[in-house]
């Protein structure tokens, strides 16, 4: 699966009032793990950054203006995210204003470009109600490092967003999630497949090396830094008491 975690920076807060894409920073996933084929443009609005977004990217004016204009990486933005997830926080924000610089250039919508869209705000909002879901909160929350964080940038942003997604759907990583089908129809075929006996076979048993040992280590250390607490891993389970062995009998 391919997926591009996006990010924008522009002149304000609303495109329909004429406000501009200055900055577009694209990672790309491909099956859960960063390829380093990232995109990154800043490019010129042609008019001057509102003071609020001025103080928040810090993209000046000046800086932009010997820039690309949009018409200019349109086409390489496209190529790069067709057929892609995208992965964006706050999605309807992003998604708003890509449309708006498509329909300047008279082009398609921009939404036939791509195959579908994450809203991590919408994900953190179900995972944490009630709770500040912001990038910043949600670095600090994951114990992902924003330090170099001073301004809102992109690419930076979108390789923080990265981190961030990964980590929140860590779960989904599992090989039972990707074997479940639909259940009647595995009950329904159950009795024509053919079964086969593994008694007297000797199966290798193959133990983890000690690399193995030490990044699983470190994956349950992460797992309990975003819960804040001890991974379900790492408990021991509860001793068996003589009920438990009769009624386990009885069965």
């Amino acid at each position: 699966m391919r997926q591009i975690v996006l990010d924008t920076e522009t002149t304000g807060l609303n495109a329909r009032t004429g406000d501009r894409i200055i900055e577009i920073g694209g990672v790309e996933l491909v099956n859960r793990r960063l390829t380093g084929n990232n995109l990154h443009f800043y490019i010129n609005p042609e008019r001057d950054s509102d003071p609020g977004a001025l103080a928040v990217h810090g993209l000046t004016t000046e800086f932009l203006s010997d820039k690309p204009k949009f018409a200019e990486i349109v086409d390489e933005l496209r190529d790069f995210m067709r057929g892609a997830e995208l992965i964006i926080h706050n999605a309807p924000f992003d998604l708003g204003f890509l449309e708006a610089e498509f329909a300047l250039l008279g082009l398609p919508p921009f939404n036939e470009h791509y195959e579908s869209v994450i809203d991590t705000l919408v994900q953190a909002k179900a995972m944490f109600p009630g709770k500040r879901n912001s990038l910043d909160a949600l670095c600090d929350r994951f114990g992902i490092s924003n330090a170099h964080r001073t301004l809102h940038g992109a690419l930076l942003d979108s390789e923080l967003l990265a981190e961030v997604y990964l980590a929140m759907t860590r779960g989904q990583e599992s090989l039972v999630i990707d074997m479940l089908g639909d259940a009647p129809a595995q009950n329904a075929q159950a009795s024509t497949r053919k079964t086969v006996s593994f008694e007297g076979l000797a199966l290798p048993v193959l133990a983890a090396d000690e690399s193995e040992l030490q990044a699983h280590e470190a994956l349950l250390n992460d797992l309990d830094k975003a819960i804040k607490g001890t991974s379900v891993w790492r408990r021991e389970p509860a001793p068996e008491t003589t009920a438990d062995a009769a009624t386990a009998q009885a069965a």
